[in-house]
């Protein structure tokens, strides 16, 4: 096993290193006994769960990590449990604790039972042993799913009772310096790798819920996307969009969850230029360029709606001083919107984003009507045929299709006779089980792609 730092893991020696900074946990041992000097189970997995969750290390970075490792061990990675079963051990050393009068139970260890406790998964160890092709883990009270292959499935194995969840829950939740509680009945945890933890209570849903989705990709490409065991494209496609890259054509994905939406988008980034200049804005960080790009020139903000002096329309206000040769946004929401729209028709061609829409159709109205909630008196015909020809130029719709994440259609979106037209350069015939090329790329389209020295068969 290897530890934080990439170097092989050692129990002693992180023992030791705990040792050496056991007063920094800030919990006293008394805490944990009743007037008779013992300790119960219950009272030392709360004494327990308070050291983990104790800030630990002399710098920001270093807490940083650690926190992460905690995070890391109850989704259940092997090393970092591994460390922080070393913690509970030198604990209980420095309690001078081997076993609890009257306790009993089925590990080699009281250290053991703790980790299980206050980091264990329950039922979702057993699906954690088998982690191959596993892409998401959802809870629905005592019901679970997964998701391999991007097919979802019944697992055989279920919790006993909803309190086996919420411990879950607050555990996750205790860990990051959050709370689920009457006042917020809902959490996330995001890891560094990618890997997210959406959680919600009673009261906000009907049922305590868990999704835990993993970060499983390794490597982007187009190239990638034509294997058979993705299926998401073919070799004309990726011809196709790169011509449309070199081209800068403004882009929009569309999609259900889990299509593949985000995947594709790397895809594409992945082909471009090391040295232009990309700026990202994402409500949390899920596209991960500096990690997965570390050559790239990537500018990357997070945002908060909920922090005035954060939020998606000051991040875009900054982005645009920044020399930006093209804007990624995960996603339009309502109160980004005319931002995107003016930063897509003022010199900042070949910019992508995703929508919430039925299909590509639907794409210009859509961002529209999120414009129009800021106010402002405008058009909506003249701003739907703005958006439809300079801010949605091309449309990609992804599909999931039996497990397979592909390419349903790639349209080129205009406006035409007072409305919203798509020409379909690219569609997926479910009955024959391929691509069809219905349209060639229209007149003015086939102008841009001349300029950009490219050109679609």
């Amino acid at each position: 096993m290897k530890g934080m730092n990439g170097s092989r893991f050692s129990p002693a020696d992180y023992s030791a290193k705990l040792r050496s900074n056991a007063a920094m946990a800030g919990t006293q041992v008394a805490d944990g006994m009743d007037g008779d000097g013992n300790i119960d189970f219950e009272r030392l997995t709360e004494e327990m769960k308070s050291y983990l969750a104790a800030p630990r290390g002399l710098s920001e970075e270093e807490r940083r990590q650690y926190n992460e490792t905690l995070n890391r061990a109850v989704l259940g990675f092997a090393s970092d449990r591994e460390q922080v079963l070393a913690i509970i051990a030198d604990r209980l050393i420095q309690l001078r604790l081997h076993q609890l009068d009257g306790y009993t139970h089925s590990y080699q260890t009281l250290a053991e039972a703790l980790f299980a406790e206050v980091v264990g998964l329950n039922a979702l160890e057993l699906i954690l042993k088998n982690k191959e092709g596993l892409e998401e883990i959802q809870v629905v009270g005592t019901a679970i799913y997964e998701v391999r292959g991007g097919k979802t499935i019944s697992s055989r194995y279920r919790f006993e009772h909803v309190r086996e969840v919420e411990r879950i829950q607050q555990n996750l939740v205790l860990y990051n310096n959050d709370r689920i509680s009457p006042r917020k009945r809902w959490a996330e945890v995001v890891l560094r790798d990618g890997s997210r933890v959406t959680m919600t209570g009673f009261g906000f849903t009907s049922k305590p819920t868990l999704t835990i989705r993993f970060f499983t990709v390794r490597s982007f490409s187009l190239e990638a996307l034509i294997d058979p065991a993705f299926g998401t494209l073919n070799m004309r496609m990726k011809v196709m969009l790169e011509a449309v890259l070199q081209s800068r054509f403004n882009l929009v994905i569309i999609g259900p969850t889990n299509s593949g939406k985000t995947h594709l988008m790397k895809a594409l980034i992945a082909g471009l230029p090391n040295e232009e200049r990309i700026v990202t804005i994402e409500g949390r960080f899920e596209m991960m360029l500096g990690r997965d790009f570390p050559d790239k020139n990537t500018v990357e903000y997070e945002t908060d709606e909920d922090d005035p002096q954060h939020r998606a329309s000051q991040a875009f206000k900054l982005a645009l001083r920044q020399s930006p040769e093209r804007i990624i946004h995960a996603e339009i929401r309502d109160m980004d919107a005319n931002i995107y729209v003016r930063a897509c028709t003022r010199g900042h061609s070949g910019s992508m984003t995703t929508v919430h829409a039925n299909a590509l159709e639907d794409v210009p109205e859509a961002i529209c009507d999120m414009c129009m909630l800021d106010g402002r008196g405008m058009n909506p015909d003249r701003l739907t045929k703005r958006i439809a020809e300079y801010v949605t130029q091309i449309g990609i719709e992804m599909r999931n299709l039996n497990g397979r994440r592909l390419i349903a259609r790639i349209g080129e979106i205009g406006w035409e006779a007072g409305k919203v037209r798509v020409l379909d350069w690219v569609r997926f015939d479910e009955q024959a089980g391929e691509w069809v090329y219905p349209n060639s790329p229209s007149v003015k389209a086939s102008m841009q792609l001349a300029r950009g020295g490219a050109a679609i068969d």
